[in-house]
């Protein structure tokens, strides 16, 4: 089993996987217009995301429309809002599930629960991350094509923008933390029984009770011998 720095480096890269997905989704810049033939002096620069499309004007004015209509909005649109939700919330769950498989928590059970509460964690992270991988690889490649379309006209072409970037360094956050998670305990151990991780002063009680049952077993027995039993082996008379 890897050792608890590892764990913590592992769930520090999740954190940031989760916390980047979040951004990438909620960002409104997931294609920025392309500055190509007559656009690149304009008045006007456009960004659409998952959830608004907003414009920035060279005077300094910022407006935004939210994309209130989901069965207008094309397949891959509606895709890659729903897999970067799931990516969201799975990886929040698979968040709790790592503090609770880490080394350095008290908390969690037995060592083999630790380790069952480990991989299930990296699990969670590795979907996770295809959730959020799969949704920016065909949202680019749909931009990308749009782009090298002819018929499309230069005031319409867009190329990726800044979130879905974020999305990959996100996927490929979640991909390493998960892996690492899943690695950690894929060492078998020998024993069947699980160490229970006990605070010491719970510790230091029960070994003093248990001191002091011994002292009682042995009182007990001290008590319980007859008169003869105490007496010396020999005696003068065996002598006579």
């Amino acid at each position: 089993m890897a050792s608890a720095g590892t764990q913590i480096f592992a769930f520090v890269l999740a954190l940031l996987g989760i916390f980047g997905a979040t951004v990438a989704t909620l960002l409104p810049n997931w294609k920025v217009s392309a500055d190509v033939g007559s656009n690149i002096i304009t008045a006007i620069s456009q960004m659409q995301g998952l959830w608004m499309d907003c414009t920035w004007y060279s005077t300094g004015m910022f407006s935004c429309t939210l994309k209130y209509s989901v069965l207008s909005l094309p397949a891959y649109l509606q895709t890659a809002r729903t897999a970067m939700v799931l990516c969201c919330v799975l990886a929040s769950m698979g968040l709790c599930l790592a503090s609770l498989g880490l080394k350095c928590t008290r908390w969690g059970g037995g060592r083999r629960s630790k380790r069952h509460t480990a991989i299930a964690s990296g699990a969670c992270f590795i979907v996770a991350g295809f959730l959020c991988l799969v949704p920016a690889s065909w949202f680019t490649n749909e931009v990308i094509a749009s782009f090298r379309d002819s018929s499309v006209p230069e005031s319409n072409k867009f190329e990726p923008g800044g979130a879905v970037y974020v999305a990959f360094v996100s996927a490929g956050f979640l991909f390493v933390g998960g892996s690492i998670f899943c690695a950690s305990c894929s060492g078998k151990r020998r024993g069947h029984r699980d160490l229970i991780l006990t605070p010491p002063d719970k510790l230091l009680q029960q070994q003093q009770q248990q001191q002091q049952l011994l002292q009682q077993q042995l009182q007990h027995q001290y008590c319980s011998l007859s008169p003869l039993d105490n007496k010396a082996g020999y005696s003068l008379q065996d002598y006579v």
